[in-house]
């Protein structure tokens, strides 16, 4: 992980002294104004991806996003899905089904332990009301771009049926191949955007992690813009480094959020960055202060 940025911390907001005990982030007498929800715009939908903050627990984690405001938590598993309800939170992208990034559709030898993952993990999202469950393509390991797609559709048209059902949707993260996850296939827009054609189901499509595609071909905002009916879901992240989207990193995400806005996306934006801060007060204003950045 690249090393802290403690300079960020002093940009800030938030360092309200109540913050400081997680206990108070439940109290009824915590200031209205600090997490108002009267503050949001509603253009964007706001997420936050849990697994960036688990040094705070779930329970709190999810007690501060609905004091923030926010409707909605990202990438939990079923078994954390009631703690989500509890706080009156959607899980607005569910894991469920997946054998790791590494190990996705495009292996044909996986499909029929995927297809039974997904086939009993789909109902158990709909029973809760979520809408989507995220997938992979996999690593490469010496195949070409054809042949994977042609894997992919094989193995996700056995189970697109059980999500139709459901109604709920399979969604294949885009990811760099250059940083973070050496060998993975589905790593540039185009592909996975072949790959939504050749499904051809409104309930197949692509998560847009903009950290990740600024990192693997950069024109982000006229890729949104030219792809946006195969995308149902976007991630943040600062680039260099997946720190804090503020001015310390080369994308300016306002300009980026009235895009997605434009196309007239009514999906969530999730906050998928890691926080600079090392204590947990730190960390929530860090993602108030992004959250803001988005809020167009």
């Amino acid at each position: 992980m690249p090393t802290t940025r403690r300079d960020v911390l002093k940009t800030l907001a938030l360092t309200s002294a109540w913050m400081a005990s997680p206990a108070a982030w439940r109290s009824s007498s915590q200031p209205k104004s600090f997490f108002s929800d009267e503050i949001w715009k509603n253009h964007i939908h706001h997420s936050a991806c849990y697994w960036c903050y688990q040094s705070i627990p779930l329970d709190d984690f999810c007690a501060a996003l609905q004091q923030m405001g926010l409707t909605a938590i990202d990438l939990l598993q079923p078994h954390q899905f009631d703690t989500a309800r509890k706080y009156g939170l959607e899980v607005s992208m569910c894991y469920g089904g997946d054998l790791g990034i590494p190990n996705g559709w495009n292996n044909p030898d996986l499909h029929d332990r995927l297809v039974q993952r997904y086939t009993e993990s789909i109902p158990v999202i709909a029973k809760y009301g979520f809408k989507q469950v995220i997938c992979f393509s996999g690593n490469r390991n010496g195949m070409d771009d054809e042949t994977g797609l042609q894997n992919c559709v094989k193995g996700l048209q056995k189970i697109l049926p059980v999500a139709e059902k459901y109604r709920v949707t399979l969604v294949m993260e885009l990811l760099n191949s250059k940083v973070d996850h050496h060998d993975y296939m589905c790593d540039h827009t185009a592909w996975g955007v072949e790959l939504c054609k050749r499904l051809k189901s409104d309930y197949f499509k692509l998560l847009f992690d903009i950290y990740h595609m600024q990192i693997m071909e950069g024109d982000i905002i006229r890729t949104i813009r030219e792809n946006h009916p195969y995308i149902a879901h976007y991630h943040t992240g600062g680039v260099p480094g997946r720190h804090e989207i503020d001015d310390t990193q080369e994308l300016y995400y306002p300009a980026i959020m009235r895009a997605i806005v434009e196309t007239g996306f009514q999906g969530h934006v999730a906050q998928e960055f890691v926080p600079t801060a090392r204590d947990n007060a730190g960390k929530l204003a860090a993602l108030k202060t992004c959250v803001q950045i988005c809020d167009v």
